[in-house]
């Protein structure tokens, strides 16, 4: 690779990482904003049951095993049950239209309302980058890129957040196959980083207590941690390998920022810092998708 192209490639990469804590807080509004929260209240018996109902919509209706796969780290009973609990008349289509209903209540309670210019611009970059989006072996992001823009600018943004959400997501699971983490053993690596609390992702991944007990053990036997089953931490090969997952992730996640180029990148950035500034703001500092605060 010459030197201008490697060059080129690292800006894109370290472009990936920023925007990722930028454009996260935005989309995570749906996870934890009352207002969200509140608007999907009908949708299921449980809030894992409206998380999954809204999050897989895009996908269409499709067997239970597809969305197992499509979001990765819950256990397959956890998906399963979700599912179960989904209210027998919600249908993809509804989902879809109750979760931009949330984020419109969720966009208007905010304590730091963003100017609607500003939201407008960066909803115009962002739908860009989120065209820009590789589709092959992303399945949430290819089925979240394939709808149809909403009308109104603060909706957009949502939605083309979200799709660059679940684009990295998706890469992000290549990433730890290609390492050879299994899903469980992304968690325990996750809260040795200290990036979540170990109690958090054990009860929303539905994880048994055997089988994180016996992957911390299985960690400790490589190297790659050490310390207690809700405590573990990392070793100097486990901060190697997690550098490295990650480090491929944001090579995944790249090409969209490839194609808006450095200028716009930059301009988006700076349009979005308010924005999740303001979103963070509903978002607890200790969450399980492991942003900074």
């Amino acid at each position: 690779m010459a030197p201008g192209h490697a060059a080129e490639r690292s800006w894109t990469i370290g472009a990936a990482r920023r925007l990722w804590t930028l454009y996260e807080p935005v989309h995570a509004l749906t996870y934890f904003a009352p207002a969200a929260l509140a608007a999907a209240g009908h949708l299921g018996d449980s809030f894992w049951a409206r998380y999954v109902a809204q999050r897989a919509a895009p996908l269409g209706p499709v067997p239970t095993a597809v969305v197992v796969a499509a979001f990765g780290g819950f256990a397959p009973d956890r998906i399963a049950d979700a599912l179960a609990g989904v209210e027998p008349d919600v249908t993809p289509t509804t989902a879809l239209e109750v979760r931009l209903r949330g984020i419109d209540a969720a966009f208007g309670d905010l304590d730091e309302r963003p100017d609607g210019a500003v939201v407008a611009e960066a909803a115009d970059l962002a739908w860009e980058a989120a065209q820009a989006c590789e589709d092959a072996g992303r399945v949430l992001g290819a089925a979240n890129r394939a709808l149809p823009r909403p009308a109104t600018p603060h909706l957009a943004l949502w939605q083309a957040t979200t799709t660059l959400r679940e684009h990295r997501g998706d890469g992000h699971l290549a990433a730890l196959a290609v390492h050879g983490v299994s899903p469980v053993a992304s968690h325990v690596l996750k809260v040795a980083a200290g990036e979540s609390p170990a109690r958090d992702l054990r009860l929303g991944r539905r994880i048994p207590d055997a089988a994180w007990s016996g992957e911390v053990a299985r960690l400790a036997g490589r190297g790659l941690v050490t310390g207690p089953d809700d405590g573990p931490a990392l070793t100097t090969d486990g901060v190697a390998l997690h550098a490295a997952v990650e480090e491929a992730t944001d090579r995944a996640a790249a090409g969209p920022w490839d194609a808006l180029g450095p200028e716009r990148t930059e301009r988006l950035a700076t349009l979005l810092e308010p924005i999740a500034a303001a979103a963070r703001s509903e978002v607890p500092a200790v969450n399980p998708i492991g942003f900074p605060r």
